[in-house]
């Protein structure tokens, strides 16, 4: 299971579908007035498409990151053009004004900022202006993280959004070519949270969840701890190489892809998918390798073949299917 052109070209054309099909729309919005009654597109004028603003978000890093990896799929040009149109910062300027709105603090925290740092990174790393254009918008997020991380006492482990573990993962990775002192923040605070974790129990998935509480952990002390990695993941999930737990090993069983929750299902096997291969990499000599990479080929064979089932999953799941096979 590899990326080929046909299967990003793939991806791309779901995702162009989408990142500019303004209804369904969910807002996140907390109303001050009855002014604050718009348009999505007039509230959000770049992530205004996708079902919510984090998809279109991560939606746009999908597409950023097929157009660099096959720049001469007749896709890409097209992902080119629009994002000429999109990520200007006349609308950025938009954008970041949703953040100075009151009791907006808490706007899509912390997915939505991971993920709008993980858009600057890859935007950054292309020959055009969309990473200075969305740069200001990074910039006011990672602040964010950097205000947030340290009064944020416990970790949130739950296998839905507000996961702390995922998304400093992402957070990290932009961190390390653009915020150094984000970076030793993220470890530090990793370190505090999770270093000491033992025997971890697996208790999943939730009925609605797309994360792995474990393995996003343990993804996230793979890039904080280096070569002590082995070492914590031994005492972490000390039978793993035995597939114990069974859960993190067995893909979730995914009832009814129009149900918007219950798809969130086949966002797990591909997470999950993107961590073991992630983990297998990291600990190439360890035991746990072949048979990380074998968990992570029946997560990706469980829900690959579904991303355009029904529009549930189709806003969003290709980004999690690039991620696992990006590795």
């Amino acid at each position: 299971m590899t990326l080929t052109s046909d299967v990003a070209a793939g991806f791309a054309r779901l995702t162009l579908g989408h990142v500019g099909q303004r209804y369904p729309f969910k807002l996140d919005q907390v109303l001050t007035g009855p002014d604050d009654l718009r348009e999505p597109h007039e509230i959000h004028p770049i992530f205004h498409g996708s079902f919510d603003w984090h998809s279109c978000v991560h939606g746009w890093w999908q597409l950023l990151t097929i157009a660099r990896l096959f720049p001469d799929l007749p896709e890409a040009a097209e992902i080119r053009r629009r994002a000429d149109e999109m990520l200007v910062a006349d609308k950025v300027t938009g954008e970041l004004a949703v953040l100075a709105r009151p009791y907006a603090a808490g706007f899509e925290r912390p997915y939505g900022w991971a993920w709008a740092l993980a858009l600057h990174g890859e935007a950054a790393r292309h020959d055009a202006g969309w990473g200075a254009a969305l740069e200001p918008l990074a910039r006011a997020f990672a602040e964010r993280f950097r205000q947030h991380l340290p009064k944020l006492t416990y970790p949130i482990r739950v296998g839905t959004h507000f996961n702390t573990a995922f998304a400093l993962t992402l957070a990290r990775d932009w961190a390390c070519d653009h915020d150094a002192a984000l970076v030793r923040l993220i470890d530090a605070r990793a370190r505090d949270w999770f270093g000491e974790d033992r025997g971890c129990q697996a208790w999943e998935p939730g009925g609605d969840e797309f994360l792995s509480s474990a393995l996003s952990e343990a993804l996230l002390m793979s890039r904080v701890l280096g070569d002590g990695f082995a070492g914590w993941f031994d005492v972490f999930l000390p039978d793993a190489v035995a597939g114990r737990p069974q859960s993190l090993f067995t893909p979730a069983t995914v009832s009814d892809r129009s149900d918007g929750k219950i798809a969130h299902l086949d966002g797990l096997n591909l997470s999950r998918a993107w961590c073991w291969r992630s983990i297998a990499a990291a600990l190439s000599a360890h035991p746990i390798a072949p048979v990380a990479r074998e968990a992570a080929d029946d997560h990706l064979a469980a829900s690959l073949p579904h991303l355009a089932d029904d529009y549930m999953g189709t806003h969003w799941l290709a980004t999690f299917a690039l991620l696992a096979l990006t590795v």
